[in-house]
């Protein structure tokens, strides 16, 4: 169903207007401008600038580097959750499938309002 201009496409699911989708493009680009804009000016990626490095060090480049050195910082920030999850953890599948009913139960109890 279109609204009287021609310009809102409605359905069951929701509507669709072009001139939002147009309006949200621009705001976006303007956003993403302004960051941009606020970066270092005087950013030149020649030389030292492109090496790769761990922790400082110069590796070559046909150096492997793990995942766990990597993403050292996240695992360690959300090191508690880790620690109970890990506590937890049988590698069972079984565990797992309960889990996600249990969990998907729930969820539509309060999503259906039961």
């Amino acid at each position: 169903m279109l609204d009287t201009m021609g310009l809102t496409l409605s359905s069951s699911e929701g509507f669709w207007n072009a001139l939002v989708l147009l309006l949200a493009l621009v705001v976006l680009f303007i956003v993403t401008y302004l960051v941009y804009t606020r970066g270092k000016k005087d950013f030149t990626d020649k030389g030292e600038k492109r090496t790769p490095y761990l922790s400082g060090n110069k590796i070559p480049d046909d150096t492997h580097i793990k995942a766990s050195n990597m993403y050292w910082g996240f695992e360690e920030a959300l090191k508690p959750y880790y620690d109970r999850i890990i506590k937890i953890h049988t590698g069972i599948i079984n565990d797992y499938v309960y889990w996600f009913v249990g969990v998907l139960a729930i969820v539509l109890i309060i999503v259906g309002g039961l």
